[in-house]
């Protein structure tokens, strides 16, 4: 193999872009404009990058499917990093295929973590999860096995799993020392950060307090019947009510929670649920119907029960009522929750991932960037979202070689 090329490979795998690019910068050769897509996505050009590898793919020839499919992956990979959901999963899907039929071990179970950590993106954890069940990571080297390791973390983290997180951050950050490659040391890092950065808040007895991860995670076994705001569910240790889908009837349990073991007054309750600056006689008798609702709803957990103010909640098992409320309340929170990671997205990724429709999206985008909260750039298709700082660019990406004559 040219000795230049090998040399601009080592130089990637230990996260040095542009010792690989004073290597390659001015050959047009298919192995040179590979090894050069991977350098510009890590020095953050993922627009170039994308094209010098769709370059590649095409100079490769016919004998060389193993280069173009390692070529499709980092493709796959630079779309993923870039939010573009839309990209053909099929073609990541077939690059693995071949990859698996010709042996080449190693970037086949990188293609399948590069297609995890896209489920794991969009929320769809059961695929990630089975997926992740099948696939063997001891063939990946360090960098990649960092990668996979983040996964295995992301999810235990989504689960509530801080014990499991944990070990796999652990083992993330000595896969990550290994690799010896700054950017990937910080993302490991900075995922440590989740474990000890405030979750969320605690509402009880009128009181507030920050809880994090591993807090929550116990919060189900203490007893307490939670009325939970961020996945919009009432649940006690033995039974879990969603009510993501009855919007006024969870703004009536919380409201409900937050005043425990007091009662809410009518007019508060048809103001939070209703959102009514004043209660008539319409408003009361539309709330009398909905706490009807509320009470069948959540008969085995806890009563509804009528005072002269208002209404009261009573819980049957439990011993105290506790509300479960985001760290921060924002108007949006699902949409600044996703462009939080710092990264561009477009209105149509992040309708993918909200599995909300593209309209909603934008006028969710539109009020936040006339707030100051998010802001966006290029225009048409092109246009991209993204909340401060500037994007970021892989820390992983697979190294299309050794190329031809492998």
């Amino acid at each position: 193999m040219d000795s230049l090329i090998t040399a601009a490979a080592r130089a990637l795998a230990a996260g040095d872009p542009l010792g690989a690019l004073k290597r390659v910068a001015l050959r047009g050769d298919a192995p040179a404009l590979a090894l050069r897509g991977i350098a510009m996505a890590q020095l953050g050009d993922l627009g170039r990058a994308t094209a010098l590898l769709r370059s590649a793919a095409r100079a490769f020839g016919r004998k060389e499917a193993v280069a173009r499919a390692r070529c499709v992956v980092a493709q796959a990979e630079i779309a993923l990093v870039s939010r573009d959901l839309t990209w053909p999963a099929k073609a990541l899907d077939a690059a693995r295929a071949t990859l698996e039929a010709h042996g080449d071990r190693i970037n086949a179970a990188h293609a399948r973590n590069v297609e995890i950590r896209r489920l794991l993106l969009i929320g769809r954890l059961d695929e990630a999860e089975s997926k992740l069940a099948v696939l063997d990571s001891t063939p990946l080297p360090p960098a990649s096995k960092a990668a996979h390791e983040l996964v295995v973390a992301g999810i235990a983290i989504r689960r509530l799993q801080t014990k499991a997180a944990r070990e796999a951050l652990t083992r993330a950050r000595h896969a990550a020392s290994e690799a010896d490659i700054p950017a990937l040391t910080a993302e490991v890092e900075r995922a440590f950060l989740l474990l000890v950065t405030p979750a969320a808040r605690l509402i009880a007895r009128g009181e507030e307090r920050l809880l994090l991860l591993e807090e929550i995670e116990a919060l189900p076994g203490s007893g307490a019947l939670v009325v939970d705001a961020c996945r919009n569910i009432v649940r006690d240790e033995r039974l879990a009510v969603p009510l993501a889908s009855r919007p006024v009837l969870f703004a009536l349990a919380r409201a409900l929670g937050e005043a425990w073991p007091g009662d809410v007054p009518r007019a508060i309750l048809v103001a939070r649920a209703f959102r009514a600056r004043h209660a008539d006689e319409s408003h009361r008798a539309r709330l009398r119907v909905e706490i009807g609702r509320l009470r069948a709803a959540i008969r085995t957990l806890a009563d509804v029960k009528a005072t002269k103010r208002g209404f009261a909640l009573m819980p049957r098992r439990a011993r105290e009522i506790a509300v479960l409320a985001p760290p921060v309340e924002e108007q949006h929170p699902a949409v600044l929750a996703f462009l939080a990671d710092g990264e561009s997205w477009s209105s149509s990724a992040l309708a993918i991932a909200l599995g909300a429709s593209p309209r909603t999206v934008q006028r969710a985008l539109e009020q936040l960037a006339a707030a100051g909260k998010v802001q966006s750039y290029g225009r048409g298709r092109a246009r991209r979202w993204m909340t401060p700082p500037v994007p970021g660019f892989p820390t992983i990406l697979l190294l299309p070689g050794p190329l031809p004559g492998d």
